[in-house]
């Protein structure tokens, strides 16, 4: 098996203008494995910290301190590739080396395995010897910490083609409803400047039933009929709203106050009119009962846990045994270490918790989530619809459809 033989990094910059770390490792002196960590906006309380005392530098400078650790690992040897990064930081959310550090060394060796296997990425990963491709799950409107004043509260407004037959075609239909809403949004306002949020999603100056409403004419304007070609689904993101002192979701913008069982009601009601298949974190991150009673209330919408889960194994534990969630947002960077996330995708898929493999909303242009999607099983690609960091993991799905091994569409 191909051995390391050497590792280093550097510091670049995401979508949003903001330092991250890049990491090279190679094996057997010729097989390179580059990966650029990405960062979120929206951020659960209890996901790995980025980086050491929130500087890149600092841990990029870890990381040349302890190169001298990893050569001569194998780098197929995903255990002990996180084993050495755990053996100078014991830490239980990565914050002596940070969660970005780990993310980028453990996908890199990965990736520079799998070109020394002469396969691709989520092969490397999987024992499968089938795959089914995941739905593209974009962002067509945003707000909250995504968009701008003046934007909705609710974060996202997300579309999936439930009824796309391959990948192809669910992504050129995603495509076409974004660029239909931008034409609504135009007549809507006339002086709407084409503003877009950090993942592509267009950023109106719209409260938030209004830009559901805008959303699902897109879609109709098209011919599609909601809950069949096409589908919405919503981000929350409840805990950008939740005011502990309060006890209550404020939404400032939209100008109002939800008590928990209000919080609750409003999500069921925008679940319920727009027939939505995906509702993410429509409570805060530790209401754990609250997102049971969604989840019993729609067991065929995606009620789905990112900051309630942070793609953490414990925690997702809790939430299987309350019943508090049937999906779970898989983003490597919340676990650490492309280890930890694996392990967090086992425990899913054992337990019927349908993955939805996520982007960051500061992105880098790789592509390698798009096989973590296809490796995990996942039922959807939450990768946003345009920009070229969003379009980069959609390409590689087209480039990944040539293969044998990949056939149809997942079953949500």
């Amino acid at each position: 098996m191909a051995k390391i033989t050497s590792i280093e990094g550097r510091i670049l910059y995401n979508s949003r203008g903001s330092k991250t770390i890049e990491v090279d490792v190679e094996s057997d002196g010729k097989y390179l494995g580059r990966v650029c960590a990405p960062s979120g906006a929206s951020v659960g309380k209890y996901e790995a910290v980025s980086f050491r005392n929130g500087k890149p530098e600092e841990s990029l400078q870890i990381l040349k301190e302890n190169s001298q650790k990893f050569i001569g690992l194998e780098s197929s040897d995903l255990k002990g590739i996180h084993d050495t990064l755990k053996s100078f930081d014991n830490s239980s959310n990565y914050s002596e080396i940070g969660g970005a550090l780990a993310f980028a060394v453990t996908i890199a060796s990965m990736e520079s395995a799998s070109k020394a296997l002469e396969q691709p990425l989520f092969k490397t990963l999987s024992n499968e010897s089938s795959f089914k491709f995941p739905f593209p799950l974009g962002n067509i409107l945003g707000g909250g910490a995504h968009a701008g004043p003046g934007t909705p509260d609710i974060q996202e407004i997300l579309i999936c083609a439930t009824g796309a037959k391959n990948i192809e075609e669910a992504i050129e239909t995603n495509l076409a409803v974004h660029k239909e809403l931008r034409s609504v949004l135009e007549k809507e306002d006339p002086n709407f400047t084409n503003g877009r949020g950090d993942e592509g999603g267009w950023a109106p100056k719209l409260e938030n039933q209004k830009a559901l409403e805008v959303s699902a004419k897109a879609c109709e304007n098209l011919g599609f009929t909601l809950g069949k070609e096409v589908s919405l689904g919503v981000d929350f993101a409840s805990s950008t709203q939740w005011n502990e002192e309060k006890s209550k979701y404020v939404y400032d913008r939209a100008g109002f106050e939800n008590t928990t069982s209000e919080q609750i009601d409003f999500a069921a009601d925008i679940i319920e009119k727009f027939k939505l298949i995906y509702a993410e974190d429509a409570v805060h991150e530790e209401a754990f009962e609250d997102m049971s009673e969604l989840t019993a209330k729609f067991p065929n919408t995606l009620i789905t846990g990112d900051d309630l889960t942070v793609t953490n194994k414990g925690i997702l534990s809790k939430a299987i045994e309350m019943k508090s969630c049937n999906a779970a947002i898989l983003k490597v960077n919340q676990a650490g270490s492309l280890f930890d996330a694996l392990e967090f995708a086992n425990l899913a898929n054992e337990n019927n918790i349908r993955l939805i493999t996520s982007h960051r909303s500061g992105e880098s242009t790789d592509s390698q989530i798009s096989h973590i999607g296809l490796a995990t099983k996942s039922k959807m690609l939450k990768v946003g619809v345009v920009g070229g960091e969003r379009v980069a993991k959609l390409n590689e799905l087209l480039r990944l459809s040539e293969h044998d091994l990949i056939r149809g569409m997942a079953e949500i």
